[in-house]
């Protein structure tokens, strides 16, 4: 269900694509004292928490935040560029890990890769989330034509991933939990009500569960319902974005 490999490239991007596999892993994608210096220097001003989630904090505003209101979405994008900017200032003087995956992925994908657009506007990319010992980061799935109903460009989508390289990890918990049988956004929402997700117990035994360790990188099919376990004394520190895919002959996007 997880593939281990040592870079991203055309072929395992595309085993995760056809779902073949439900996560890819680049274990030690930085080195773990690498990861805990930048992973200090991201936490050092502080940060926030998610409007729709209040118990798990970030730095950097996520388009899902905005829920289709229209102050909310000019606010994502009229901070696009300088949340960009202010995850590399916060990294400095080590190179933004996200700058770096996004380079790989062009890179390594034959048709390039770039920043996503919506209504005709460049998204933001990178997301600092801290998630504190003993919150549980409950079941869900990320689907970009949910957060943006009457665009075009996010219904082009015909698989979406989510990417986390992870900076810091509690003592113990902290995994990463997938589900590969579906539920319809229906059938979500009903069961979520007004929170952002719901209780893992409901889907049963995941077919997935992985442990990273800092420095880790993993890439996974957001479209799938997953969740996170409780950490033990310290709290999980993670860079994310997402990744769409439009077949093999389409460029890469990327956005958080």
């Amino acid at each position: 269900m997880m593939l281990d490999v040592e870079r991203l490239d055309e072929t395992c991007i595309k085993k995760l694509a056809t779902e073949e596999v439900l996560a890819l892993r680049v274990k030690r994608f930085l080195a773990p004292s690498l990861a805990k210096q930048i992973g200090d220097r991201v936490l050092e001003p502080g940060f926030e928490g998610y409007l729709n989630a209040p118990s798990i904090g970030r730095i950097g505003m996520a388009f899902y935040e905005a829920e289709n209101q229209p102050v909310l979405v000019e606010d994502y994008f009229a901070r696009a560029t300088r949340n960009i900017a202010e995850l590399r200032e916060r990294c400095a003087p080590y190179a933004s890990p996200v700058d770096t995956l996004r380079c790989m992925l062009d890179e390594s994908w034959p048709a390039g890769a770039h920043l996503e657009n919506l209504y005709g506007r460049k998204m933001s990319v990178g997301l600092a989330r801290v998630v504190k010992p003993g919150i549980r980061f409950l079941a869900h799935h990320d689907i970009l034509a949910r957060d943006a109903p009457d665009s075009y460009q996010a219904h082009s989508l015909d698989a979406q991933f989510a990417c986390n390289l992870y900076l810091s990890m509690p003592a113990e918990g902290g995994a990463l939990q997938m589900w590969n049988h579906d539920i319809s956004p229906d059938r979500f929402d009903a069961l979520r009500g007004d929170s952002y997700g719901i209780d893992p117990a409901l889907l049963g035994a995941p077919a997935l569960q992985v442990r990273p360790e800092p420095g880790d990188f993993i890439m996974f099919n957001s479209r799938c319902m997953h969740a996170v376990t409780p950490g033990v004394a310290d709290p999980r520190l993670s860079l994310s974005f997402f990744v769409g895919y439009r077949g093999n002959a389409s460029p890469l996007t990327f956005w958080s």
